[in-house]
C-alpha cells in the first residue's frame, strides 16, 4: 500500500507490469518460468544438459567438463595436463568408448583450442563438439564408429589466462593473445629451422610433456583471425630474409598435409571457397595454405608436433574476427561441425601395425621411417604405430636398438588402412606380414593407460 500511494511506487508498478507483459509476449519464453526467461548470460545448466551458444569463463568451462564426465562415465574422462601461470587447470577431455583405458590398436588424436587467448571461437566449438559426441553416440552411427575406434583428447583452452583479459567483439589487436607473462604460446616451442631462445612457459611445457607421453597421430589447433587450414612447415631456413610474399616451406609429407587441410576446408561451409576476410588480406586457394608461404614464424606448435613426434598437426583458422560476438557462435558451429568430425577420422587412413621381437613381445620406441619421407616416428610401449599416407606403394625402414634394421614394402589403398606387422630379430631373417584390415590384430588387449587418469 505504501508503494501505491507514492509517485515512485506507481512508477515501479508500471515498470513491473510493462516488463511482465513484454516477457509474456516474447516468443522465447512462451511456456518457461519467468526466472528462466531473464536475460542472464547463463552458459551451462547442468540439470538441463544444455550448452548455450555463449562464451564460457573458466569456472563455467570447468563445471561443464566435470558435469559431462560425471554424466557420461562410459564415454568421457577428464584430466589436467598442468596449470597456467595464474593457476587455471589446462583441462583435457577424452571422448571415446574406452575413455580410461588405452585399447591397443586404437589411435590417439587431439584438438587444442585457444592457444591465443583472444581467439576463443575454437574454445567454444570444442565444448560443443564434446557435447555432440556424447549426446549422439547412440544415434549417429558415424560418431559411434569414430568413438569406438579412436581416443579423442580435447584441450578446449591452452591459454585460459589470456582469455580472461580478452574482450568480446574485438576482431583485431593483441589484448589477451599472450599468456600472463606476455609470451605468445605459438612462438614458444622448439623450432626445427632456428634456435628458439624464448623462455619456456608453463602452458607450453605442459603441452610438450603431454605429447611426449601419448603417441598422437593427428591433431588440429584452432585459431581465429582468418578462414584457412594452414599446414607445416610454419618456418623456413631463410625466415630472417623472408618478406610477406614468402615462399612455401614443404615437409616430406606435403601431399598428406595438403590432403588433411582439404578434408577440413571442403567439409566446412565456406572455407574451401578461398574468400579473403578483408580486401587487404590474402585469399587462399581452396581454403588452404602452407604456413611459411602465408608468413613464416619461429616456435610454432604444429611444426613441433610433426618434427619431434611425428604427429600430423595443422592449424585451423576458423573465424575472420578473432573474438566475434556470442550471437554468431551458433553459425560458427554449423559451419565447422562436419569438418571437426571428418578431420579426426583421417587418423584411420594409411598404415598401422605393430613391431614385435622374435618372441612376439612388442618393441617400444622402435623407429620407423617411410622411405623418401625423412621425418620419422616411433612405436608406443605396446609396439603400435600409425602413419597417415595416401594410396600408393611405400617402403618402411624399421629399426630398434639391439635389433637388425629391416625394410618392408606395403601398399596403401583408399578404402581402408593397411595393417603392417613386423618382427625384428638379430639374425639375417625377417618375418613380415602385410594385410589390409580395419581391426587390430587378435593379440591386441586392453591395457591400463595411467597417463590419462581423470581428476576430480
Amino acid at each position: 500500500m505504501i508503494l501505491r500511494n507514492t509517485i515512485v511506487g506507481q512508477l515501479l508498478l508500471l515498470m513491473l507490469l510493462y516488463t511482465t507483459e513484454y516477457l509474456c509476449n516474447a516468443k522465447t519464453v512462451s511456456t518457461e518460468p519467468l526466472s528462466m526467461a531473464l536475460p542472464e548470460p547463463r552458459a551451462y545448466l547442468p540439470d538441463a544438459q544444455n550448452l548455450d551458444f555463449v562464451y564460457h569463463d573458466h569456472e563455467e568451462l570447468t563445471r561443464f567438463l566435470r558435469a559431462t564426465s560425471a554424466r557420461y562415465p562410459n564415454l568421457t574422462a577428464l584430466y589436467s595436463i598442468g596449470k597456467s601461470i595464474q593457476g587455471r587447470d589446462l583441462w583435457v577431455m577424452v571422448v571415446s568408448s574406452s575413455p580410461y583405458e588405452h585399447m591397443v590398436g586404437k589411435p590417439d588424436v587431439k584438438y587444442v583450442g585457444n592457444i591465443h587467448g583472444n581467439e576463443p571461437v575454437g574454445r567454444e566449438m570444442l565444448l560443443h563438439l564434446i557435447q555432440y559426441f556424447v549426446s549422439s553416440y547412440n544415434t549417429d552411427q558415424y560418431v559411434k564408429w569414430l568413438l569406438d575406434n579412436t581416443r579423442i583428447h580435447i584441450l578446449p583452452t591452452m591459454n585460459p589466462d589470456g582469455y580472461a583479459v580478452s574482450k568480446e567483439g574485438t576482431c583485431d589487436g593483441g589484448q589477451g593473445r599472450y599468456n600472463a607473462r606476455g609470451f605468445d604460446l605459438n612462438r614458444n616451442f622448439p623450432d626445427y629451422f632456428k634456435q628458439n631462445n624464448k623462455r619456456g612457459q608453463p602452458e607450453t611445457d605442459a603441452v610438450k610433456d603431454w605429447i611426449s607421453k601419448i603417441q598422437f597421430v593427428l591433431s588440429g589447433s584452432l585459431h581465429g583471425g582468418a578462414l584457412v587450414a594452414s599446414y607445416p612447415y610454419d618456418n623456413t631456413p631463410n625466415s630472417m630474409f623472408q618478406t610477406y610474399s614468402a615462399a612455401p616451406s614443404l615437409t616430406p609429407d606435403d601431399d598428406v598435409f595438403k590432403h588433411l587441410s582439404l578434408v577440413y576446408a571442403r567439409n566446412h561451409a565456406k572455407m574451401s571457397r578461398g574468400v579473403a576476410c578483408k580486401s587487404a588480406t590474402p585469399a587462399f586457394e581452396n581454403g588452404i595454405t602452407n604456413g611459411a608461404a602465408w608468413y613464416p614464424l619461429t616456435g610454432g606448435m604444429q611444426d613441433y608436433n610433426y618434427v619431434w613426434y611425428g604427429c600430423m598437426e595443422i592449424t585451423l583458422e576458423i573465424s575472420c574476427c578473432k573474438f566475434p560476438p556470442a550471437y554468431e557462435l551458433k553459425k560458427y558451429w554449423e559451419d565447422n561441425q562436419l569438418s571437426l568430425i571428418k578431420f579426426l577420422a583421417e587418423a584411420h587412413r594409411g598404415v598401422q601395425g605393430f613391431v614385435f621381437d622374435p618372441a612376439g613381445m612388442p618393441i617400444e620406441r622402435a623407429s620407423i621411417k617411410i622411405k623418401g619421407r625423412d621425418v620419422g616416428f616411433q612405436t608406443t610401449k605396446y609396439g603400435e604405430f600409425w602413419r597417415i599416407l595416401l594410396p600408393g606403394y611405400y617402403k618402411a625402414e624399421v629399426f630398434a636398438e639391439g635389433y637388425a634394421p629391416r625394410e618392408v614394402e606395403f601398399v596403401i589403398v583408399e578404402q581402408h588402412p593397411t595393417l603392417l606387422n613386423v618382427t625384428l630379430q638379430a639374425s639375417k631373417y625377417i618375418i613380415a606380414s602385410t594385410t589390409t584390415t580395419t581391426n587390430a590384430p587378435k593379440r591386441s588387449t586392453t591395457a591400463r593407460n595411467l597417463r590419462d587418469q581423470p581428476t576430480d
